[in-house]
C-alpha cells in the first residue's frame, strides 16, 4: 500500500523546492524523511502546511530538548540581539555562557563555542594531533562524527569505506575502525599501533545508530587504555550532552574524557556547539599554537541561547520528568504492539531510545543491531507519520521536556491506529 504522506500544499512546495534546492532539502539526511513541509512548531507538536498536527519525536534531530520554540530561550536571544549580533570581537555573553557550561559539566577547565558538532569534532582531532605528535585515531562502527571527508564512513562493516562520491578516500586512512563495546579489541589495537594513534573518539552512548548503551565497565576500561598509551580520549557528546544528564554521559557513567564535543541540547534549538576539555590541552588553542576559528563562533545569538538554556536546566531540571515520560512511552508502545501481535523491539535510554522490529535481543553494537528488522520498522514509520506521529526511519525517538500526559495519550492512541492501518 502506497501512503499519501504529503498533503496538497506540501506537494506544491516540494515541486517548487525541486526547482531551486537539490533534492528539495538542505541536508541530505532529510532525503530519507517523509516529503512533508512544516509551517510551525510549539512544545512537542508540529503542524504541517496542510494544517495537520504531529506529536514530534525527531525534535529537529535532537536539539529541541526543551521543546520547540521555548519562549524563555527565544525571548533571551531576541533581547540580546537588540544590542547587536556579531561584533567581530569578544562580548560579555560569551564569558557567561562558558562559565555556565563548565559549571554544568564539572569536569572540564575550558570551553570554546563553535557552530556545529562537525566543526568541533575536527577541532578536537586537530588538537589531539598537536598534543601527541601522532596522526591516526580510533573510532567505532556506527558512530557518527560529522559529514567531512576524514570521518564520514559508508554503511556496514568495519572498514573505512567511502560514503559519498567526491570523498577523498585517502583521508579515511587516518582512522582505524573497531567494533564498539569490545575493550579487548581496543587493547590489542593499541598494543600494536598505540605509538601512531593520537585519539580514541566515540559517542559514549551510541545514540546516532541504535541508541546503544556502553556495557558495564567498558568506558572505564577505554579510559585506562588511553592513559596507558598516551592517547587522547574524546567523547562526542553532540547528542548525549545535556540530554542524558545535565553533565551529559560523563555525569551518567562517571568516566571523564580529555576532550568532549557538545551540540544540539546545549542551546535550546539554536545552532551552537562547543569543544570542552582539560586546560593543558585547550590552552594550546588559546595560545594560537592550534587554530580554531569561525566567524559565527560565540555569536550573540548562540551565547544568549546557551545562557538561557543552561539556566533552565539548572533551575528547573527536567531529567526526572523526561525519564518518567520516556519509560512510560516505551512500555505503552510495547503494550500496544503486543495487542497487535507485532514483535516490537525497544532499547536505550528514556530520553533517546531506539525502536525496531524483532524478538528480544541484547543489542550492544552495530552487528547485533543489524540482526533486527530495521527495514520493516522503516516501512512502518510511514504509517506512524500518516497517523500524526513524526519519527525518523532509522528508529531513534527523542523525548523533550515539553512531552507530557496529553502527548503520551495521543501518541499511544495514534500508534494503535497506525498499527491497525499497517495490518489491514
Amino acid at each position: 500500500m502506497v501512503l499519501e504522506l504529503a498533503g496538497p500544499e506540501s506537494k506544491r512546495l516540494r515541486e517548487r523546492a525541486l526547482k531551486s534546492i537539490p533534492g528539495a532539502v538542505n541536508s541530505n539526511i532529510r532525503l530519507a524523511a517523509a516529503p512533508v513541509f512544516f509551517e510551525r512548531a510549539s512544545g512537542a507538536t508540529l503542524w504541517d502546511v496542510d494544517g495537520r498536527d504531529y506529536v514530534d519525536y525527531v525534535l529537529g534531530q535532537g536539539p529541541h530538548f526543551l521543546g520547540h520554540a521555548c519562549a524563555s530561550v527565544n525571548a533571551a536571544v531576541a533581547a540580546a540581539c537588540e544590542k547587536g549580533m556579531l561584533f567581530g570581537a569578544t562580548h560579555r555573553l560569551e564569558v557567561e555562557a562558558a562559565e555556565l557550561v563548565l559549571e554544568a559539566l564539572q569536569w572540564a577547565d575550558r570551553v570554546r563555542l563553535g557552530l556545529s558538532g562537525t566543526e568541533c569534532v575536527q577541532a578536537a582531532l586537530r588538537l589531539s594531533r598537536a598534543v601527541t605528535g601522532r596522526r591516526r585515531f580510533v573510532r567505532f562502527e556506527g558512530h557518527y562524527h560529522g559529514w567531512l571527508d576524514n570521518v564520514l564512513l559508508g554503511p556496514g562493516g568495519g572498514t573505512s569505506r567511502q560514503a559519498t562520491e567526491g570523498q577523498v578516500a585517502d583521508y579515511l586512512n587516518d582512522s582505524l575502525v573497531l567494533e564498539w563495546n569490545d575493550a579487548d579489541a581496543l587493547a590489542e589495537l593499541l598494543r600494536e599501533h598505540g605509538d601512531t594513534i593520537c585519539a580514541v573518539i566515540m559517542e559514549p552512548v551510541m545514540v546516532n545508530t541504535g541508541g546503544i548503551e556502553p556495557l558495564p565497565g567498558y568506558l572505564r576500561r577505554v579510559r585506562e587504555l588511553c592513559d596507558q598509551h598516551g592517547v587522547i580520549l574524546i567523547f562526542d557528546e553532540v547528542i548525549t550532552g545535556f540530554r542524558v544528564a545535565r553533565g551529559g554521559a560523563v555525569e551518567l557513567y562517571g568516566v571523564v574524557p580529555d576532550l568532549a564535543v557538545y551540540g544540539k541540547a546545549i542551546g535550546g534549538g539554536w545552532p551552537v556547539a562547543a569543544l570542552a576539555g582539560r586546560a593543558e590541552l585547550m590552552d594550546r588553542i588559546g595560545s594560537g599554537r592550534v587554530n580554531h576559528s569561525g566567524t559565527f563562533n560565540g555569536s550573540v545569538m548562540a551565547a544568549a541561547a546557551v545562557i538561557a538554556t543552561q539556566r533552565i536546566l539548572a533551575e528547573d531540571p527536567p531529567y526526572d520528568r523526561i525519564a518518567e515520560y520516556g519509560t512510560a512511552l516505551m512500555k505503552g508502545l510495547a503494550d500496544v504492539a503486543k495487542d497487535h501481535d507485532l514483535a516490537l523491539h525497544l532499547h536505550g535510554l528514556p530520553s533517546a531510545f531506539h525502536v525496531s522490529l524483532g524478538p528480544p535481543l541484547s543489542v550492544h553494537n552495530v552487528r547485533t543491531l543489524n540482526e533486527l528488522d530495521l527495514d520493516g520498522y522503516a516501512r512502518l514509520t510511514d504509517h506512524l507519520v500518516n497517523h500524526g506521529i513524526w519519527v525518523m526511519r532509522r528508529g531513534i525517538w527523542f523525548v523533550s521536556a515539553a512531552h507530557g500526559q496529553a502527548e503520551l495519550e495521543k501518541t499511544l492512541h495514534r500508534f494503535d491506529a497506525a498499527l491497525g492501518g499497517a495490518s489491514s
